[in-house]
């Protein structure tokens, strides 16, 4: 199923089953996204991802950085990572999710493809250290790029495309059964940056 309208309501499960994804659309003026998107993309302590696959280290394009209200440790891929203090900008962006979603938050992991060419295989934030079916917040910044959900059972394919100051919500047991990608293509040459809220336990 695709979903390629960005005019969605939020109180609409895009999941047909075994879990919750509501998509909101833009949430931001194109002038507050412009401004969060250079902001983002020039002031984070961005670093190349890694990880432990099979034994061997693998270093992607992809850049990440891990942020949060404590120098909490979050491990995915066999690769521990030290949350870094929140930014000003952050905490804004954390403060508004949090009033669209009426959930609550205490880190971020971002990520940064500087074109078509980098993206994310198929996986689930299933890691230990995330709250369990707690809600996980997704803000995307810079070119509009398509994400897909896939149920680990019966294939089910659910896909839109996600807007330049877009949110979109994943929660309940949407970890579970789904798995979501960031599938690459050729079509596109600008970066994107994306902002995960998450809630770390423990």
């Amino acid at each position: 199923m695709n979903l390629f309208s960005n005019q969605h309501s939020p109180l609409t499960n895009l999941l047909p089953k075994d879990g919750t994804v509501n998509y909101y659309g833009t949430i931001f003026s194109k002038a507050d996204a412009d401004f969060y998107y250079e902001r983002l993309l020039n002031d984070m302590a961005w670093e190349n991802d890694q990880a432990i696959i099979f034994g061997k280290l693998i270093t992607t394009k992809r850049k990440v950085a891990w942020y949060g209200e404590k120098p909490f440790e979050y491990t995915y891929s066999n690769i521990k990572k030290i949350a870094l203090p929140w930014t000003e900008e952050l905490l804004a962006l954390k403060q508004k999710v949090e009033e669209h979603s009426g959930e609550t938050f205490n880190s971020c992991l971002l990520n940064l493809y500087h074109n078509g060419n980098e993206g994310m295989a198929w996986h689930s934030d299933g890691e230990k250290d995330l709250k369990k079916n707690g809600a996980i917040a997704s803000i995307s910044f810079g070119a509009e790029r398509k994400f897909a959900f896939k149920h680990k059972v019966d294939k089910t394919t659910v896909s839109l495309q996600l807007a330049h100051g877009c949110l979109l919500i994943m929660k309940d047991e949407t970890q579970t059964h789904w798995l979501h990608r960031l599938p690459p293509t050729k079509m596109i040459s600008k970066p994107r940056v994306n902002l995960t809220f998450r809630t770390i336990v423990g």
